[in-house]
């Protein structure tokens, strides 16, 4: 690889690297082709990006960025998952080496902490960003459907008892 096709790549991580909220390291060896594609399909679905690079190109990539603390990890045929939402990347990850034990979590950052492999796990279990949007929106309805409910009962006992007397009469 010449200097010119270095520079874009080490340009094209930091650019990767600049907008995202997490990182998730992995060890693939072993790895078949449909494997890695089933698990970029995986990934790229839930809008999370990996590669596989050369790791020296990926330590200049990360110098002066607040993943810079990653490098150690980075040693042997690696690939790294990147994602804008803090817990994607971790829990597809983690899903994928339930089903697959050539798919070794080594580590990852969530902003500017390292993270070993237990924290990506416990990562993993928790929600998504979709998910607690989901669950706020659940719990400002609900007190609005309660309010709603309490406000139509007194009407409508109202209305129970004005038929009960139209029913007598």
């Amino acid at each position: 690889m010449d200097r010119a096709k270095k520079a874009e790549v080490i340009a094209d991580l930091q650019e990767t690297l600049g907008g995202v909220e997490s990182l998730v390291v992995t060890k693939n060896m072993g790895l078949t082709a449909a494997q890695v594609s089933e698990l970029r399909v995986r990934m790229r679905k839930e809008g999370v990006d990996y590669k596989v690079s050369k790791n020296r190109l990926v330590l200049r990539a990360l110098k002066g960025t607040r993943f810079e603390g990653i490098g150690p990890l980075l040693k042997g045929p690696v690939g790294i998952a990147s994602s804008k939402d803090a817990v994607a990347a971790a829990k597809i990850a983690a899903n994928f080496a339930k089903d697959n034990e050539k798919l070794v979590i080594l580590g990852g950052a969530l902003g500017d902490k390292v993270l070993d492999t237990a924290a990506v796990v416990a990562l993993s279990k928790l929600p998504s960003l979709d998910q607690l949007r989901g669950q706020i929106a659940g719990l400002l309805k609900a007190p609005a459907r309660q309010i709603a409910t309490i406000a139509q009962a007194p009407a409508a006992q109202l209305a129970r008892v004005l038929g009960a007397y139209a029913a007598k009469g």
